[in-house]
């Protein structure tokens, strides 16, 4: 599986982004898939994640109530939806997929996942 990711770019802090990573080659199997983040200097960190076959969601604390994790299953692409951004919302955004376990599977853990794209740079500025 190979993924993409766009969208990301600079926005004043209360604004909106919207980043898309598109999935190609073996899809017609089922993932978890995910997005993760990473501020200079600082560890990767989970954002999002999504069960592509139940649709059921996780969400870090940080981001809950201001980011929704979607996907949209004929364009084989995943999507999160950045609302009322802060300036430490700055950092590159992973998108990540790994072989569904269960229909109702999820995992904050980015040692599970298999697949990564190339990253997406999000700046905010305050």
């Amino acid at each position: 599986v190979q993924l993409q990711a766009s969208g990301g770019g600079l926005v004043q802090a209360g604004g909106s982004l919207r980043l898309s990573c598109i999935a190609s080659g073996r899809t017609s199997s089922s993932y978890v898939m995910a997005w993760f983040r990473q501020a200079p200097g600082k560890e990767r960190e989970f954002v999002a994640s999504i069960n592509w076959s139940s649709g059921r969601t996780d969400y870090a604390g940080v981001v809950k109530g201001r980011f929704t994790i979607s996907r949209e299953n004929a364009k084989n692409t995943l999507y999160l939806q950045m609302n009322n951004l802060k300036p430490e919302d700055t950092s590159v955004y992973y998108c990540a997929a790994m072989p569904i376990r269960s229909i109702f599977y999820t995992t904050k853990d980015e040692s599970d996942y298999n697949y990564w794209g190339q990253g997406t740079q999000v700046t905010v500025s305050s």
